[in-house]
């Protein structure tokens, strides 16, 4: 069952059915039958669309804020935010799209050859809750520019997120066969998977999702993009404002209620900064006990997702703190509905759980770093590889260490972070493949060589 439940109260508002086997079926057959009328149109004219879209986006930002608001929990705010990054994404592949599927002209051994860039068939989205309109945006704008046909299936909890996305690309000229979104339940992906007429799959979500998806995908041969789990690093090598920084790197950790698998969840601090920035990190994430509407835009602290993700991040930090961490501040569980105050955990060590493991909710862990050297130890010393950011007031430094980071994205002073032109993904086990950018539109693309 596809269900809205008020993150904040508990409070059950929507139910919708899943999707019978039947109705799965003939979604699959739909996008299967519309790829090849799609597919023949210019890509310009399918760009043309694309950018449509992007106003009706634009056009439905507060609806869509409050939508992820009833959904899970997401402060308005930030939900206008993620609706303007989604607004970007639609616009950059609307305009670049063309350019960036037009053939590539190669010299060969005794004549010439072109690639041709061209679409696969339909595709499985498989999309996560923590941002429900920008992570289908993601994998939705470049193919529907390159010409595939797309079954969405969304997360149980955002089924209004579904379905107002959909009617935004039908709105926009997308044919109502070449974007279907479906109320599948997770038991019914390996059946779709096994379709024949299924080409790829894209899943954002947890490591097991993607190990499952994986498995599934690779014995049916079909093409698989995962953007999975992180525990990214954050290393503060110096600091000209340690206030400036302390506020910042506080705000990047909570934003989203600490629910971003680009989050920083590790920060490494030098350890002639360790004790100030602690200290100051402590005082300010004070800031972050008191729960609030969030739909209310002075909001600070609102709800995870829901009472069972704070229920689950609440057991994490109490574990690391029975195997030897130091609880810094917050920890506790704050009810009715899924708040969780926000928490600063050090002394995490290896052996402890909290020391491998991805902590989705507002939870920092501080790790102190006898040197350069061993902050990148530190930062590498993870199953996780999808982003990292360096701070410090030298260019040459910063570039130094992050070049020695193993992980899909390093950002200068400042902590993650989305935009269109920027190819997003990660390393390791945060997945396969890249979103965003020239990058993204050629995950699901037929780079065909012709020999002129």
């Amino acid at each position: 069952m596809y269900s809205v439940t008020d993150p904040a109260t508990g409070v059950l508002i929507e139910e919708v059915a899943n999707s019978s086997e039947e109705e799965v079926r003939a979604a699959i057959g739909r996008v299967a039958a519309a790829y090849g009328g799609w597919r023949g149109r210019s890509v310009g004219e399918r760009a043309a669309i694309v950018g449509r879209a992007a106003e009706g986006f634009a056009a439905r930002a507060d609806e869509l804020a409050a939508i992820m608001t009833q959904e899970m929990g997401k402060r308005v705010n930030e939900g206008r935010g993620e609706v303007g990054i989604v607004v970007d994404i639609f616009r950059y592949y609307a305009e670049h799209g063309p350019a960036l599927l037009a053939d590539e002209p190669l010299e060969v051994k005794g004549g010439q050859a072109v690639i041709t860039k061209g679409p696969i068939g339909a595709l499985l989205g498989i999309m996560p809750w923590n941002f429900p309109v920008y992570q289908v945006a993601r994998f939705v704008a470049p193919n529907l520019v390159l010409g595939n046909t797309i079954l969405l299936k969304h997360a149980s909890i955002c089924p209004r997120s579904a379905r107002a996305i959909e009617e935004i690309l039908h709105a926009a000229g997308v044919p109502v066969d070449v974007y279907v979104n479906t109320y599948a339940s997770s038991r019914q992906i390996p059946g779709i998977l096994a379709d024949e007429r299924i080409m790829g799959v894209s899943l954002t979500g947890s490591e097991q999702a993607g190990i499952s998806v994986a498995a599934e995908a690779g014995k049916n041969l079909k093409k698989t993009v995962l953007e999975l789990g992180g525990s990214d690093p954050l290393i503060i090598l110096d600091t000209a404002d340690m206030d400036e920084t302390v506020n910042a790197t506080a705000t990047a950790r909570m934003r989203n209620c600490g629910q971003s698998c680009n989050a920083p969840k590790r920060i490494i601090v030098l350890a002639d900064l360790y004790d100030e920035y602690v200290d100051r990190l402590t005082k300010r994430v004070a800031e972050y006990y008191v729960p609030g509407d969030p739909a209310d835009p002075g909001t600070k602290l609102p709800p995870l997702a829901s009472i069972a993700a704070a229920d689950e991040v609440a057991a994490q930090v109490a574990k690391a703190v029975d195997q030897g961490a130091t609880l810094r501040a917050g920890g506790h569980r704050i009810g009715p509905g899924a708040y969780l105050e926000a928490t600063v955990l050090t002394d995490v060590r290896p052996g402890m759980d909290a020391y491998y493991e991805e902590i989705f909710g507002p939870v920092a862990i501080v790790y102190r770093a006898a040197d350069e050297d061993d902050a990148v130890h530190l930062a590498n010393d993870t199953p996780f590889g999808l982003g990292a950011s360096v701070w410090g007031t030298d260019p040459t430094r910063l570039r130094r260490v992050a070049d020695r980071i193993d992980a899909g994205m390093v950002y200068f002073n400042r902590a993650g972070g989305s935009q269109a032109d920027l190819p997003f993904g990660g390393i390791k086990r945060s997945g396969l493949g890249r979103e965003l950018g020239a990058a993204g539109i050629e995950e699901f693309m037929n780079k065909k060589s012709i020999r002129l």
